[in-house]
């Protein structure tokens, strides 16, 4: 069974590679260049593509990376969307390299999505995580809630959701994506502890970034 970011990606991939395979076809030089560019476009859609298995942990206290990439923010907000009180936010950029499927940091209930039109400033601005595009998600846990936010980006323009409002998920189930660059958001209970520091590099459903207390 194909995972959901191919299974997603197939009719782009198959109107691209036939294209490819048209102008490659063709008795011209002008036409076989552009079809070795769409040839070269074909393969690395499905390199941004890829969705490589992930082997999480046991540790029933740990908190998993919902995106792959590298953390640009570990500081604590006064409020957000998800609570009214302090919560600790880790935000991870996606360059246009890293693997763009989000997973699940924790298991629980997908209590509320909500989704907002906005900008499309470049992802690593700290701004942007209020002013661009985006979708919030809010799982619930006997623990507390925790909070994902997917953050469309410069190049970014699409953002996918694999589970819907009153679906349990399990810790490191795929839950979506954002195609092409994008910025994801993690936000914990205040008393929690994180793990991981600016600049550091995590995999989603794999890296342990926080831990229960």
């Amino acid at each position: 069974m194909l995972p959901p970011a191919l299974r997603d990606a197939l009719p782009l991939l198959g109107i691209v590679g036939a294209l490819a395979l048209f102008f490659l076809l063709l008795p011209f030089g002008w036409s076989r260049l552009f079809g070795t560019l769409l040839l070269l476009l074909f393969g690395f859609m499905l390199f941004f593509f890829r969705d490589p298995d992930r082997q999480g942990t046991l540790d029933p206290d740990a908190i998993l990376a919902p995106a792959d990439g590298k953390v640009v923010v570990v500081d604590v907000v006064p409020q957000s969307p998800f609570s009214t009180r302090p919560m600790r936010r880790i935000a991870i950029f996606l360059s246009i390299f890293d693997v763009h499927v989000n997973r699940a940091p924790v298991a629980g209930k997908v209590v509320k999505i909500a989704y907002e039109r906005g900008s499309f400033l470049d992802a690593r601005r700290t701004e942007a995580a209020e002013r661009n595009e985006r979708q919030d998600w809010w799982i619930a846990t006997p623990r507390g809630t925790v909070g994902v936010r997917q953050i469309a980006g410069l190049v970014a323009r699409r953002i996918v959701r694999w589970a819907g409002e009153g679906d349990s998920v399990r810790r490191g189930e795929r839950i979506g994506m954002i195609r092409f660059g994008s910025r994801t958001e993690l936000y914990l209970p205040e008393e929690c502890r994180v793990l991981v520091e600016r600049g550091g590099v995590v995999h989603a459903g794999e890296t342990v970034v926080g831990r229960w207390p």
